[in-house]
């Protein structure tokens, strides 16, 4: 047993691994961080990129070669990250079935671009769920505003959705929404609600990052406000979840097997070297929730974590910190907008300089047969 195990059956909390490649995959580390008790898988363009042109992405160029042959680097692309995301998703299907369709969910995003287009969104996450057809995929979808619409016709359509890119408690409450009603449309339609899964991924550590530069130039810290703002956002964003998954409205659904919308606690690796290395781990740990971590976290956590139920204590000091801060002047929904739009550039960015890496990898190769 592992701290990773106790995370899991103490602490009520799936730890899952922020990162994907194929050399994970078929070199067997993905199964080894399995076994020690990783229970899910996310991915995202920038894990792709580093994945496709980094160290070890000779891997890829067989591949890469045959399929530029016959269609575009784009194609090519998508039929890469397909592949690896199918062959994790056998690794962790027993994880699945034991746990009752629970656990054991890989994760694919759709193409960055489309953060701002409802029905191109709509249309990419149906055609990976329909490219994908097993039951422990997620497709991602980030929370903006053409976003929450998308996620709400995919669960109508009973597909499991991983909602990413929330940065603040109203749009959180919008994604909720989204789901419940979703369930209640797929209801309608006859549908299977037990089979239907979601995780709603909040981000943390950027939060901070934001609202400590910004506390540093009001030049107000002395409120001792700098580095409490991510983990208290959590604890109210875990407050919601309770409030919203009770009641006579869930409770209908529940009855029928549907499954809660479990918050996500992403971007969870310390930004800042003066904070604890696991800040954004040990202080939201509780039951129903997922934390996927980037490597350097899980080895930290495994190392040196703590287990113990958190994210629902001192709720009432995390709002009156969110309190201080609109105080002191600092504008919560401004954070998030301008987290969000950063967001969605940076995964934008790393998508279209995959795509150029990608492309001069195959003009090269193209020149290269074409020499005499």
């Amino acid at each position: 047993m592992t701290l990773l195990h106790d995370l899991f059956d103490a602490g009520g909390q799936s730890p899952w691994i922020d990162n994907l490649s194929r050399q994970s995959v078929q070199g067997g580390g993905l199964a080894e961080l399995l076994s020690r008790g990783i229970r899910g898988v996310t991915s995202n363009p920038t894990i792709f990129m580093h994945a496709m042109t980094g160290p070890g992405s000779e891997i890829y160029d067989e591949q890469f070669a045959t399929l530029t042959s016959k269609g575009s680097v784009e194609d090519a692309y998508w039929t890469m990250a397909v592949d690896d995301v199918t062959a994790a998703l056998g690794v962790f299907r027993p994880l699945h079935d034991e746990s009752g369709g629970k656990d054991g969910f890989v994760s694919l995003e759709v193409a960055p671009g489309l953060a701002n287009d409802t029905p191109g969104t709509t249309t990419a996450a149906r055609n990976i769920h329909q490219r994908i057809n097993l039951p422990n995929l997620m497709v991602k979808i980030p929370a903006t505003e053409a976003g929450v619409p998308a996620i709400h016709e995919m669960i109508a359509e009973g597909r499991n959705i991983n909602v990413t890119l929330i940065f603040s408690l109203p749009r959180y409450a919008e994604v909720i929404e989204a789901y419940i009603s979703g369930l209640e449309r797929f209801d309608a339609a006859g549908g299977d609600l037990s089979r239907v899964h979601s995780v709603a991924s909040f981000f943390v550590s950027r939060v901070d990052t934001e609202v400590d530069r910004r506390l540093s130039h009001l030049g107000v810290d002395t409120h001792g406000l700098a580095g409490k703002t991510a983990v208290a956002q959590a604890k109210l964003a875990y407050r919601l979840f309770q409030d919203e998954f009770s009641g006579p409205r869930w409770e209908a659904l529940a009855q029928k097997g549907a499954n809660v919308q479990r918050p996500l606690w992403a971007s969870t690796s310390t930004k800042n070297p003066d904070y604890p290395d696991l800040l954004y781990v040990d202080d939201l740990i509780g039951p129903d929730t997922v934390n996927t971590m980037p490597d350097s976290t899980v080895e930290a956590f495994s190392d040196h974590g703590t287990v113990s139920r958190t994210v629902d204590t001192a709720v009432d000091e995390a709002a009156a910190d969110l309190e201080r801060l609109h105080a002191v002047g600092v504008d919560l929904a401004d954070v998030s907008r301008v987290l969000e739009e950063e967001g969605v550039s940076s995964f934008v960015k790393s998508f279209e300089e995959l795509m150029q890496s990608l492309t001069d990898k195959a003009n090269a190769r193209a020149a290269g047969n074409s020499a005499p």
